[in-house]
């Protein structure tokens, strides 16, 4: 049976509309470049997404054949931070450092991840598939919405998660701001695009940090 983490995972792809829900974000497995600037104009961005979609599609195959692992290749994600937390609601994407990621299931080998990697590293050249790794996300207790309309709208339903929502449960930020893109820009209107926000959470009297931690695995 091929495994799709959106339909076996909802309470983590298929949030509420209306309100900021709990829930418990366990350790996942993604592949992941890095950037900075603002993915509208950074050529940095331009450049990393297709060779993560390419990344992708060769640990799929490679899982496929060798262990006989199918999956669909998950949506894009990306964890989004700044030096200046304000620089989310402000909407200063100049300001933004990110790290697009793609979801791997846990039942792919780690050596057909690192053979998939290999293979697309020879078959396109082209692409930056070196700066392309896998890591492991433990993001724990996160608050989640689903945002629907355009990327540049979400500021206002960010703010009211910092200035509002956190403050009156008592929690502060244990993690990157994390995004799952479930729309395609490219043949869906502004409107209707749908976007989970997500942000690792913690009380705030809480000095160690538990979640959000990515490593190389």
């Amino acid at each position: 049976m091929k495994i799709d983490l959106k339909k076996d995972r909802k309470d983590l792809y298929r949030p509420g509309v209306r309100n900021f829900v709990e829930v418990h974000v366990p350790l996942m497995r993604y592949l992941a470049i890095d950037g900075h600037g603002d993915p509208n104009h950074a050529k940095e961005y331009a450049s990393a997404v297709p060779a993560l979609y390419a990344a992708a599609y060769a640990v799929k195959f490679t899982a496929r054949s060798e262990s006989g692992v199918d999956f669909v290749v998950g949506p894009l994600e990306g964890l989004w931070s700044s030096d200046d937390p304000t620089a989310f609601a402000g909407g200063r994407k100049a300001d933004w450092d990110w790290t697009m990621l793609i979801p791997l299931p846990e039942q792919v080998p780690v050596g057909d991840v690192d053979a998939g990697l290999a293979k697309a590293r020879e078959t396109k050249p082209e692409l930056r598939i070196a700066d392309v790794r896998a890591i492991e996300l433990d993001e724990g207790r996160s608050l989640q919405i689903m945002h629907i309309g355009s990327y540049d709208d979400e500021a206002p339903t960010l703010a009211r998660l910092h200035h509002e929502i956190m403050p009156s449960r008592g929690l502060t930020w244990n993690g990157p701001h994390h995004e799952i893109y479930l729309s395609d820009p490219r043949r869906v209107p502004q409107e209707k695009l749908r976007t989970v926000l997500r942000q690792p959470v913690k009380d705030a009297g809480v000095n160690r940090a538990k979640g959000g931690v990515a490593k190389s695995s």
